[in-house]
């Protein structure tokens, strides 16, 4: 029986329609190589690393890890079929049956271990515990991470294909390939590093740059003479940036500091430089100077240096440290260089922050050196961070650092410190890289690493010319991009003391683990990560302790730091 219509014979239905060539790209199953490296790479990346991430930050390493696991993989795969082209379909579907068994049962081994070892590390970093339902996020941000740049990475090479497929018309097929895998990744390349980057540049400019426009709640312009940004000062409190109003419009009061020296204080001078306050760096650096003789800054007992971040800013712990161990009798000054944050300073222009430590440390030395030596005051230099990169290299070597003041305090040195990686390439065999020990070689010797700051105060003899602080759990310290392909030295035993012990390196993987860690370096207890605290007084303890100066004073002070201010 056949069915009909008043107008005939019902048409025969239409050929299911051909999924188009995006569409079967962009579905197309995964590769069973590229699938087995994807899943060791994940279990891989649920290992502990320094710091204890966020579930948000442990998903995207997960996703990162995987995804750059399952590029490796597919490429190795499609190595061997180019060179061996015979195939096994018997033992390809075999492979993916123990795939689809073993990934599940690894994934949550390694999901278990992973909470475990996160766990450990918290308690070890005096950490709050993570919640058990992270880990159904974590496998969630992880899934969509990894779904996301597989659909990139497959539209990109469907950009490849297209290409070749056209260049093909005119030249033979390998050299089209070549040439469309050749012109997409060099228009890959230029639209994150043309584009994206660029964009995300100047976005960060303009936030970073409306931030320096503003003044920290509570902070006003100064009446005193002695700092910068007064009515009596060339640097007009405008011009200071948000970072520079905060380092002249705070600091203990001379009665906060005559109650803790226990005699009669003096009102200390800070003088700081903003970008507007001066059009270049030696312009700046002149303008300081000037100001250190207007407020009569080599007439006290201290002059200290300070190369601040990124941002300009300058730790509290540092400025009010020393200005309450010489009861007031100090002057610190300081410049800015950018008002972008360390790490995009560090990765888009690091010759700013070396440009103006040069600038102001050897317009304050000459200076300071002019003076007959028995009216010199102590020349001090502070660096932290990016800020210490940039003390490093105003001098051209460890005897020049050594030799150049009285005292110098670097703290969470990154691994690009050109002076810093000499002196520890040149340590007592046997001593760990994160507290490396000198005991004969000049100018080693008068150096100090600290991870623990309170270990200075056990040191004897003639005090050291330069003091390191860094915490073997410091990934600003210790992430370098060797990280990708080599196994680093602050994993061998004896360990820091808040390093997991359970932490291995693995190609690609540790490199991500610890560069994301960054993200995280400072929101951490202090004594860990990038945090230093109140443990900068024991350097300054260290390096240039005034007359009478104790461990209990040191003690007291340190608590002062660490109360609520």
């Amino acid at each position: 029986m056949t069915m009909t219509t008043i107008a005939g014979t019902v048409p025969p239905p239409a050929p299911p329609r051909r999924p188009s060539r995006t569409g079967r790209v962009v579905r197309a199953p995964l590769g069973l190589a590229g699938s087995v490296a994807a899943v060791l790479f994940s279990c891989a990346s649920l290992t502990p690393s320094l710091l204890p991430r966020a579930w948000y930050l442990q998903g995207i390493v997960s996703g990162l890890t995987a995804a750059i696991g399952y590029g490796v993989g597919a490429g190795l795969g499609a190595l061997v079929r180019l060179v061996w082209r015979r195939t096994y379909p018997r033992a390809t579907r075999i492979a993916w049956r123990v795939l689809l068994i073993a990934a599940p049962i690894a994934g949550l081994l390694m999901l278990a271990l992973g909470t475990k070892w996160q766990q450990e590390l918290r308690a070890r970093l005096d950490m709050e515990r993570m919640a058990t339902y992270d880990i159904v996020r974590i496998v969630a941000v992880g899934a969509l991470t990894f779904a996301a740049l597989l659909l990139i990475a497959r539209l990109l090479r469907l950009g490849a294909r297209l290409l070749a497929r056209l260049l093909g018309r005119w030249v033979p097929r390998p050299i089209a390939y070549a040439a469309g895998f050749t012109v997409v990744a060099y228009l890959s390349i230029g639209f994150v590093n043309g584009f994206l980057l660029d964009n995300l540049l100047t976005v960060a400019d303009r936030t970073a740059s409306l931030t320096n426009g503003g003044t920290p709640e509570g902070v006003h312009m100064p009446g005193s003479a002695l700092r910068s940004g007064s009515p009596a000062s060339a640097a007009p409190w405008r011009t200071l940036g948000r970072q520079g109003r905060e380092f002249v419009g705070t600091g203990p009061t001379v009665a906060q500091l005559t109650a803790f020296a226990g005699r009669p204080a003096r009102e200390p001078i800070r003088l700081y430089a903003g970008l507007d306050s001066a059009a270049s760096a030696g312009a700046r650096a002149r303008l300081v100077v000037q100001e250190m003789d207007r407020t009569g800054a080599f007439d006290r007992a201290v002059v200290g240096v300070v190369t601040p971040t990124g941002t300009g800013w300058v730790d509290r712990n540092v400025t009010d440290s020393l200005e309450y161990m010489y009861g007031g009798d100090t002057a610190l000054v300081s410049m800015q260089y950018s008002y972008l944050p360390s790490w995009i300073s560090f990765l888009a222009d690091r010759s700013k922050v070396s440009e103006s430590a040069a600038a102001l440390i050897g317009a304050v030395h000459a200076r300071w050196a002019a003076m007959p030596a028995a009216n010199r005051p102590e020349l001090l230099l502070f660096g932290e961070s990016l800020g210490s990169f940039g003390t490093e290299t105003a001098f051209a070597d460890p005897a020049g650092l050594t030799s150049g003041a009285d005292g110098v305090l670097l703290v969470g040195p990154p691994f690009a410190n050109p002076i810093r990686q000499s002196l520890v390439a040149g340590r007592d065999a046997g001593s760990p890289v994160w507290n490396p020990a000198f005991s004969a070689s000049y100018p080693a010797r008068a150096v100090e690493f600290a991870r623990q700051p309170a270990d200075l105060r056990t040191r004897r003899g003639t005090p050291p010319a330069v003091v390191y602080l860094q915490n073997s759990s410091d990934p600003i310290v210790w992430w370098t991009p060797a990280l990708l392909f080599e196994r680093p030295q602050w994993l061998d035993d004896p360990r820091g003391p808040d390093v997991s012990p359970d932490m291995h390196w693995y190609p690609l993987v540790t490199f991500w683990q610890t560069a994301v860690d960054q993200v995280i370096a400072i929101d951490v207890p202090a004594g860990h990560g990038h945090v230093y605290g109140s443990g900068v007084a024991d350097g300054w303890a260290a390096l240039a302790a005034p007359p009478g100066w104790t461990t209990n004073d040191t003690v007291r002070l340190r608590a002062l730091l660490d109360a609520p201010r």
